[in-house]
Protein backbone atom coordinates (compact mmCIF):
# COMPACT_ATOMS: atom_id res chain seq x y z
CA UNK A 1 0.00 0.00 0.00
CA UNK A 2 2.87 2.44 0.89
CA UNK A 3 4.72 1.46 -2.31
CA UNK A 4 1.58 2.39 -4.49
CA UNK A 5 1.24 5.65 -2.71
CA UNK A 6 4.83 6.91 -3.39
CA UNK A 7 3.94 6.39 -6.92
CA UNK A 8 0.53 8.15 -6.83
CA UNK A 9 2.64 10.82 -5.21
CA UNK A 10 5.44 11.28 -7.34
CA UNK A 11 2.93 10.98 -10.62
CA UNK A 12 1.45 13.75 -8.84
CA UNK A 13 4.34 15.83 -8.71
CA UNK A 14 5.37 14.96 -11.97
CA UNK A 15 1.53 16.30 -13.37
CA UNK A 16 2.40 19.31 -11.48
CA UNK A 17 5.99 19.79 -13.18
CA UNK A 18 4.44 19.21 -16.55
CA UNK A 19 1.56 21.92 -16.26
CA UNK A 20 3.65 24.66 -14.32
CA UNK A 21 5.49 24.44 -17.69
CA UNK A 22 2.41 24.30 -19.86
CA UNK A 23 0.80 27.32 -18.20
CA UNK A 24 4.30 29.09 -18.66
CA UNK A 25 5.21 28.01 -22.06
CA UNK A 26 2.59 25.79 -23.48
CA UNK A 27 3.52 22.67 -25.16
CA UNK A 28 6.90 23.64 -25.96
CA UNK A 29 7.53 24.69 -22.29
CA UNK A 30 6.26 21.64 -20.98
CA UNK A 31 8.37 19.64 -23.48
CA UNK A 32 11.53 21.68 -21.68
CA UNK A 33 10.16 21.22 -18.06
CA UNK A 34 10.11 17.61 -18.41
CA UNK A 35 13.72 17.65 -20.24
CA UNK A 36 15.40 19.82 -17.12
CA UNK A 37 13.35 17.51 -14.69
CA UNK A 38 15.00 14.18 -16.53
CA UNK A 39 18.35 16.27 -16.18
CA UNK A 40 18.32 17.06 -12.80
CA UNK A 41 17.16 13.70 -11.64
CA UNK A 42 19.90 11.70 -14.00
CA UNK A 43 22.28 14.48 -11.94
CA UNK A 44 20.68 13.97 -8.62
CA UNK A 45 21.50 9.95 -9.11
CA UNK A 46 24.65 10.11 -9.15
CA UNK A 47 25.83 12.87 -7.14
CA UNK A 48 23.19 13.86 -4.27
CA UNK A 49 25.43 11.28 -2.17
CA UNK A 50 28.17 13.10 -2.18
CA UNK A 51 26.88 15.99 -1.88
CA UNK A 52 24.75 16.26 0.86
CA UNK A 53 27.63 14.23 2.69
CA UNK A 54 29.96 16.51 2.27
CA UNK A 55 27.34 19.75 3.09
CA UNK A 56 26.98 18.31 6.49
CA UNK A 57 30.78 17.08 6.74
CA UNK A 58 30.74 13.90 6.88
CA UNK A 59 33.58 11.32 7.64
CA UNK A 60 33.94 8.46 6.71
CA UNK A 61 34.63 5.40 9.50
CA UNK A 62 35.65 1.64 8.78
CA UNK A 63 35.66 0.37 12.27
CA UNK A 64 34.73 1.02 15.75
CA UNK A 65 31.32 1.23 17.56
CA UNK A 66 29.25 2.02 14.84
CA UNK A 67 30.57 0.57 12.21
CA UNK A 68 30.22 -2.32 14.03
CA UNK A 69 26.63 -2.08 14.75
CA UNK A 70 25.76 -1.02 11.19
CA UNK A 71 27.85 -4.45 10.08
CA UNK A 72 25.69 -6.70 11.62
CA UNK A 73 22.68 -5.01 10.65
CA UNK A 74 23.33 -4.93 6.96
CA UNK A 75 24.16 -9.03 7.45
CA UNK A 76 20.67 -9.58 9.34
CA UNK A 77 19.10 -8.05 6.19
CA UNK A 78 20.82 -9.15 3.52
CA UNK A 79 22.20 -5.93 2.72
CA UNK A 80 25.92 -4.97 1.07
CA UNK A 81 27.85 -3.22 3.68
CA UNK A 82 27.00 0.74 3.25
CA UNK A 83 29.17 3.11 3.45
CA UNK A 84 29.55 5.07 7.00
CA UNK A 85 29.83 8.04 7.93
CA UNK A 86 30.09 10.47 11.61
CA UNK A 87 29.05 13.52 11.80
CA UNK A 88 30.55 15.88 14.37
CA UNK A 89 27.44 17.60 15.36
CA UNK A 90 25.58 17.89 18.66
CA UNK A 91 21.96 16.85 17.57
CA UNK A 92 21.07 13.70 17.39
CA UNK A 93 20.48 12.60 14.37
CA UNK A 94 20.69 10.04 11.75
CA UNK A 95 20.09 9.38 7.96
CA UNK A 96 20.92 7.13 4.66
CA UNK A 97 21.64 8.03 1.00
CA UNK A 98 23.04 6.78 -1.60
CA UNK A 99 21.19 5.56 -5.15
CA UNK A 100 21.02 2.11 -4.63
CA UNK A 101 21.76 -0.77 -1.95
CA UNK A 102 25.06 -0.94 -3.71
CA UNK A 103 26.04 2.52 -3.44
CA UNK A 104 24.16 3.52 -0.09
CA UNK A 105 25.76 5.21 2.95
CA UNK A 106 24.17 5.63 6.72
CA UNK A 107 25.38 8.70 8.93
CA UNK A 108 24.95 9.20 12.19
CA UNK A 109 25.85 12.35 14.39
CA UNK A 110 27.85 12.47 17.46
CA UNK A 111 24.82 13.34 19.33
CA UNK A 112 23.02 10.52 18.68
CA UNK A 113 26.14 8.15 19.72
CA UNK A 114 26.25 9.67 22.98
CA UNK A 115 22.84 9.80 23.80
CA UNK A 116 21.62 6.59 23.27
CA UNK A 117 22.35 3.34 24.47
CA UNK A 118 23.70 0.53 22.03
CA UNK A 119 20.24 -1.38 21.28
CA UNK A 120 18.38 1.90 20.80
CA UNK A 121 21.35 2.96 18.16
CA UNK A 122 20.93 -0.23 16.70
CA UNK A 123 17.33 0.45 16.27
CA UNK A 124 18.13 3.56 14.62
CA UNK A 125 20.76 2.13 11.56
CA UNK A 126 17.87 -0.53 11.56
CA UNK A 127 15.23 2.22 10.46
CA UNK A 128 18.38 4.12 8.55
CA UNK A 129 19.15 0.36 6.78
CA UNK A 130 15.24 0.07 6.08
CA UNK A 131 15.40 3.33 4.12
CA UNK A 132 18.22 1.37 1.88
CA UNK A 133 16.42 -1.52 1.34
CA UNK A 134 13.28 0.18 -0.24
CA UNK A 135 15.30 2.25 -1.93
CA UNK A 136 13.72 5.49 -0.08
CA UNK A 137 16.71 7.41 -0.52
CA UNK A 138 16.45 7.12 -4.43
CA UNK A 139 13.15 7.72 -3.83
CA UNK A 140 13.35 11.21 -1.73
CA UNK A 141 15.89 12.19 -4.11
CA UNK A 142 13.79 12.72 -6.85
CA UNK A 143 10.98 13.99 -4.85
CA UNK A 144 13.39 16.55 -3.99
CA UNK A 145 14.87 17.53 -7.12
CA UNK A 146 11.49 17.61 -8.94
CA UNK A 147 10.17 20.00 -6.33
CA UNK A 148 13.18 22.26 -6.41
CA UNK A 149 12.46 22.57 -10.00
CA UNK A 150 8.78 23.54 -9.62
CA UNK A 151 9.96 26.55 -7.54
CA UNK A 152 12.35 27.07 -9.78
CA UNK A 153 9.72 27.37 -12.74
CA UNK A 154 7.41 29.06 -10.21
CA UNK A 155 9.91 31.83 -10.17
CA UNK A 156 10.22 32.25 -14.16
CA UNK A 157 6.21 32.35 -13.98
CA UNK A 158 6.70 35.83 -12.10
CA UNK A 159 9.23 37.51 -14.69
CA UNK A 160 6.74 35.88 -17.84
CA UNK A 161 3.46 37.48 -16.63
CA UNK A 162 3.88 41.33 -17.53
CA UNK A 163 3.98 39.25 -21.01
CA UNK A 164 0.64 38.42 -20.77
CA UNK A 165 -1.21 35.45 -22.16
CA UNK A 166 -1.04 33.57 -25.37
CA UNK A 167 -0.74 29.82 -27.26
CA UNK A 168 2.93 29.78 -25.64
CA UNK A 169 1.85 31.38 -22.61
CA UNK A 170 -1.60 29.95 -21.69
CA UNK A 171 -1.23 31.63 -18.24
CA UNK A 172 -1.17 35.45 -18.83
CA UNK A 173 -0.40 38.04 -15.87
CA UNK A 174 -3.19 36.65 -13.67
CA UNK A 175 -2.73 32.59 -14.50
CA UNK A 176 1.21 32.89 -14.09
CA UNK A 177 0.55 34.57 -10.19
CA UNK A 178 -1.55 31.34 -9.58
CA UNK A 179 1.32 29.18 -10.77
CA UNK A 180 3.66 31.10 -9.08
CA UNK A 181 1.61 30.94 -5.46
CA UNK A 182 0.05 26.90 -6.10
CA UNK A 183 3.03 25.22 -7.98
CA UNK A 184 5.52 25.24 -5.18
CA UNK A 185 2.68 24.92 -2.54
CA UNK A 186 1.49 22.12 -4.24
CA UNK A 187 4.81 20.35 -4.50
CA UNK A 188 6.16 21.06 -0.95
CA UNK A 189 2.94 19.02 0.41
CA UNK A 190 3.19 15.89 -1.85
CA UNK A 191 7.26 16.40 -1.38
CA UNK A 192 6.12 15.60 2.44
CA UNK A 193 3.21 13.47 1.83
CA UNK A 194 6.05 10.57 0.30
CA UNK A 195 8.56 11.82 3.55
CA UNK A 196 5.76 11.04 5.48
CA UNK A 197 4.58 7.54 3.98
CA UNK A 198 8.22 6.40 3.79
CA UNK A 199 9.22 6.97 7.70
CA UNK A 200 6.43 4.64 8.28
CA UNK A 201 6.83 1.80 6.22
CA UNK A 202 10.82 2.47 7.49
CA UNK A 203 10.00 1.93 10.85
CA UNK A 204 8.50 -1.40 10.03
CA UNK A 205 10.91 -2.23 8.27
CA UNK A 206 13.43 -1.48 10.66
CA UNK A 207 12.08 -2.82 13.64
CA UNK A 208 12.17 -6.48 10.93
CA UNK A 209 15.74 -6.07 10.86
CA UNK A 210 16.37 -5.40 14.53
CA UNK A 211 13.65 -7.91 15.71
CA UNK A 212 13.17 -5.23 18.09
CA UNK A 213 10.44 -2.68 17.77
CA UNK A 214 10.68 -1.23 21.00
CA UNK A 215 14.24 -0.38 20.84
CA UNK A 216 13.39 2.09 17.72
CA UNK A 217 10.34 3.53 19.85
CA UNK A 218 12.55 4.41 22.97
CA UNK A 219 15.10 6.21 20.29
CA UNK A 220 12.29 8.12 18.85
CA UNK A 221 11.22 9.22 22.18
CA UNK A 222 14.80 10.55 23.00
CA UNK A 223 15.34 11.89 19.50
CA UNK A 224 12.25 13.68 19.56
CA UNK A 225 13.15 15.41 22.75
CA UNK A 226 16.77 16.55 22.12
CA UNK A 227 16.54 17.02 18.74
CA UNK A 228 14.27 19.81 19.13
CA UNK A 229 16.26 21.31 22.15
CA UNK A 230 19.44 21.62 20.37
CA UNK A 231 19.59 23.50 16.93
CA UNK A 232 21.08 21.98 13.20
CA UNK A 233 22.43 24.95 11.96
CA UNK A 234 23.30 23.36 8.85
CA UNK A 235 19.86 22.00 8.22
CA UNK A 236 18.24 25.47 8.78
CA UNK A 237 20.23 26.49 6.08
CA UNK A 238 19.44 23.80 4.20
CA UNK A 239 16.02 22.71 4.69
CA UNK A 240 15.17 20.61 1.99
CA UNK A 241 17.25 17.69 3.10
CA UNK A 242 15.41 17.69 6.52
CA UNK A 243 13.47 14.67 5.02
CA UNK A 244 16.46 12.56 5.05
CA UNK A 245 16.74 12.36 8.45
CA UNK A 246 15.55 9.80 11.05
CA UNK A 247 13.62 12.96 13.15
CA UNK A 248 12.83 16.08 11.82
CA UNK A 249 16.17 18.50 12.37
CA UNK A 250 14.26 21.68 11.86
CA UNK A 251 12.64 23.68 15.09
CA UNK A 252 9.08 23.07 13.74
CA UNK A 253 5.60 22.79 15.39
CA UNK A 254 5.12 18.80 16.23
CA UNK A 255 1.85 18.34 14.40
CA UNK A 256 1.71 15.55 12.16
CA UNK A 257 0.11 17.90 9.99
CA UNK A 258 0.42 18.67 6.12
CA UNK A 259 3.43 20.80 6.56
CA UNK A 260 5.37 18.26 8.84
CA UNK A 261 8.54 16.54 6.70
CA UNK A 262 7.94 13.68 9.66
CA UNK A 263 4.90 11.63 10.85
CA UNK A 264 4.40 12.75 14.87
CA UNK A 265 7.11 11.04 17.44
CA UNK A 266 4.01 9.71 19.39
CA UNK A 267 1.86 7.97 16.55
CA UNK A 268 5.32 6.60 15.52
CA UNK A 269 5.98 5.13 18.59
CA UNK A 270 2.29 3.67 18.83
CA UNK A 271 2.72 1.80 15.73
CA UNK A 272 5.84 0.61 16.71
CA UNK A 273 4.22 -0.67 19.90
CA UNK A 274 1.34 -2.26 18.34
CA UNK A 275 4.05 -4.19 16.33
CA UNK A 276 6.07 -5.48 19.29
CA UNK A 277 2.33 -6.70 20.98
CA UNK A 278 1.68 -9.08 17.46
CA UNK A 279 5.09 -10.32 17.30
Amino acid sequence: MNGLKTFILLASLTAIFGWTGWMIGGETGMIIALTFAVISNIGAFWFSDKIVLSMYGAKQVQSGYLYNIVKELAQRANLPMPRVYVIEMQQPNAFATGRSPDNAAVAATTGIINILDERELRGVMAHELAHVKNRDTLTMTITATIAGAISMLANFAFWLAPMGGGRDRPAGAWGALIVMILAPLAAMLVQMAISRTREYSADRGGAEISDDPLALASALQKLETAAHNIPNHKAEQNPATAHMFIVNPLHLKKMDNLFSTHPNTYNRVRELEKLAKNS
